[in-house]
């Protein structure tokens, strides 16, 4: 559906990006990050039927920032968000080696909590993924799954969570509507509503603008800022204007022989103004990828 065009029912997302401050519930008064590392990989590789999809990456997610991962198709992004909180254990014949750590949390111990690291990390997909049910149901079901079954509490934390996403005056009065009627920028807000909603630490975004109209994505990604300070942010990125925009800091990855490498990390500033390396600098201005 186009993000343009209202559902009976269903209000229209909010026009241009202008009035978003005053409509958005709250905005984040908390410094970018602190200078704590919150992840940590090290030496990590992701493989896929013994062929590395990225190699011995090696590079910290300080708390509370916004980090975008940026880089040609193909050089191990999305592999890397989907390590983050073990999605890759769903995939045949993938091979994770290395140590990723989420502060004290060892994410690639075989005795992790795996449903506990999926709760405190969250990921949103590029396409918005409703479930085919009701705006409530879809996000009373991560808090039933989780063991919230108590009718004021599951209430209250749809509240709170659709206030963050700036969604609750939008659809409070329609809650019990199928959620694939809303536009999809409301979708995608839903979607991460659904991940707000069982307070978790870390956000992982996969391209979460990529399938949505320029107001649509004007919208998420003034929400994605209001969320510094509060989480930590990884996010998948192509549209390097967005990721200059909006992120801390800066990972360029790039696929040398179909194997992904970290080739520069650093502020947002420091690689799109005075990379190190040849090979970001040609990215950044559009020579290379």
């Amino acid at each position: 559906m186009d993000d343009r065009q209202s559902s009976p029912g269903i209000t229209q997302e909010p026009e241009g990006r202008p009035g978003f401050q005053q409509w958005l519930p709250y905005q984040s008064t908390q410094p970018c990050c602190e200078p704590v590392p919150h992840i940590q990989a090290e030496h990590l590789t992701i493989a896929y039927h013994g062929h590395p999809a990225l190699e011995k990456v090696s590079f910290n997610v300080n708390r509370g920032c916004i980090t975008a991962l940026v880089g040609p198709s193909g050089c191990g992004k999305t592999s890397f968000l989907m390590c983050v909180n073990r999605l890759t254990d769903l995939i045949p014949a993938c091979q994770v080696s290395g140590q990723l750590h989420i502060h004290d949390t060892n994410v690639l111990a075989p005795t992790t909590n795996v449903l506990h690291l999926r709760r405190t990390v969250g990921m949103i997909f590029q396409k918005p993924t409703v479930f085919p049910f009701t705006i409530r149901k879809n996000l009373e079901l991560p808090l039933r799954e989780h063991g919230t079954h108590d009718r004021t509490l599951l209430a209250s934390a749809i509240e709170a969570a659709l206030q963050q996403v700036g969604l609750w005056n939008e659809v409070k009065d329609r809650l019990d509507r199928p959620a694939q009627a809303l536009s999809g920028g409301q979708q995608q807000r839903l979607c991460l509503a659904r991940a707000l909603v069982l307070s978790p630490d870390v956000l992982l975004l996969d391209e979460p603008c990529s399938a949505l109209d320029p107001i649509s994505s004007g919208i998420v990604e003034d929400l994605i800022v209001s969320f510094r300070g509060r989480y930590t942010v990884l996010i998948v990125t192509h549209n390097l204007p967005q990721a200059r925009r909006i992120a801390d800091h800066v990972v360029f990855f790039w696929s040398f022989n179909g194997v992904g490498r970290l080739v520069e990390y650093g502020s947002a500033q420091h690689i799109f103004e005075s990379p190190r390396e040849e090979l970001t600098a040609a990215y950044i201005s559009g020579l290379r990828g």
